[in-house]
């Protein structure tokens, strides 16, 4: 609710692309999942706060029942903000009368810890999908309206070098994980050399004025038919003035481009393209989430600025076992055609920065505070 409140209504009920959604789906999503699946099981005499809300805002759940089309969830002008605000009080009453009795068991309390993490990843989305939709107004409004000083990278990339071995990778302590983070496992890598901290933008216009965009030897075949075919020159957000100068839009409106900051909103294509054209590659999810076991995060932006983008195909751990119910929908059946990424970005609540969490997007994604961590073979 916090992050709508720099918001109009009007903003709240737009979708830009059909991979966003509006903000006021967002919200009442994320209470249609308390609703759903723990109040329609356990509250005494259950009674929806709306039967339409069923169908109007489940997102994937096939196993619920039928859903509104993902690309037409802008065209919700009813139920209004207002409602959607009521139905969310109205929810968080149910939800602490339920905990305060004992009727809630351990599976129930199991679902209110996945309903809180997975409403901290909306919260993420809606930053992603508020800037998104922003960017298309010709105003370039922002949504806050001062700038925090971003956090530089350092002026030379170094590389971190490891032997080859066998490792362990995936959620291995106390506490709450997704299930696409299970089993632990162990993977051999080869002898590998990781990027001491993620690419700049300075890095990243070279790549772009030195033609990296129009040179085909770079880029993937998929790839470069996704850049011709939408014309794409540059990150998502950059603009180039009349002038020569380069800017970017950002949360707090348009600003002149950092060269110093990392460089963000790129797709896995473009990562790739960027990484063949530097003379190195993407790291594996395995080399990188070890990599910062051994490393740790200080100085080295594993966390907090963006997601990186692997060279891992998002596919299911050796012994993975999707969960029983709908609640297994919310991640097994996408592990077909996306690549994995790493790390967190500035717009990730604190409690999802982890070594062994798997963000996936498919390739074209940019969208996202997506950039790039360079790997190397030795």
């Amino acid at each position: 609710m916090i992050l709508a409140t720099p918001l109009s209504d009007e903003d709240c009920g737009a979708q830009s692309m059909p991979d966003a959604s509006p903000v006021k789906w967002h919200l009442a999503h994320t209470s249609w999942f308390f609703e759903t699946f723990i109040l329609e099981v356990y509250e005494p005499d259950f009674a929806p706060f709306h039967p339409a809300f069923r169908v109007l805002f489940n997102s994937y759940y096939e196993g619920v029942g039928d859903k509104h089309p993902r690309p037409q969830r802008g065209m919700l002008t009813r139920p209004s903000l207002a409602e959607i605000r009521a139905y969310r009080a109205n929810v968080d009453l149910r939800m602490q009368a339920l905990l305060l009795s004992d009727i809630c068991d351990d599976n129930c309390l199991r679902l209110l810890e996945l309903g809180m993490q997975h409403e901290q990843q909306h919260q993420e989305l809606i930053l992603t999908d508020v800037k998104h939709l922003l960017s298309l107004n010709p105003l370039k409004p922002a949504y806050l309206p001062r700038a925090l000083q971003a956090m530089p990278v350092q002026t030379e990339l170094e590389w971190n070098t490891f032997d080859a071995g066998v490792v362990e990778i995936g959620y291995r302590n106390g506490g709450f994980c997704f299930d696409n983070e299970l089993p632990s496992h162990r993977q051999f890598v080869e002898s590998f050399a990781i990027g001491s901290r993620l690419i700049s933008n300075i890095e990243y216009l070279m790549f772009v004025e030195q033609g990296g965009y129009e040179n085909p030897a770079y880029w993937l075949s998929a790839g470069w038919d996704w850049r011709s075919s939408n014309q794409i020159a540059h990150p998502l957000y950059w603009q180039r003035q009349d002038d020569g100068a380069w800017r970017e839009f950002t949360l707090h409106g348009m600003l002149p481009l950092d060269p110093h900051a990392a460089v963000l909103h790129l797709s896995y294509y473009e990562a790739d393209a960027f990484a063949r054209w530097a003379g190195a590659r993407l790291p594996t999810e395995a080399e990188w989430e070890y990599a910062v076991g051994e490393l740790g995060n200080e100085g080295r932006q594993f966390f907090g600025t963006a997601w990186q983008w692997t060279s891992s195909s998002y596919a299911p751990y050796p012994g993975y076992a999707i969960p029983d119910g709908a609640v297994g929908e919310y991640n097994g059946k996408f592990m077909v055609n996306q690549y994995v990424l790493r790390g967190s970005s500035g717009a990730t609540p604190l409690g999802h920065s982890r070594a062994s969490y798997r963000n996936f997007f498919p390739a074209t994604a940019c969208w996202q505070y997506s950039g790039i961590r360079l790997a190397r073979s030795l």
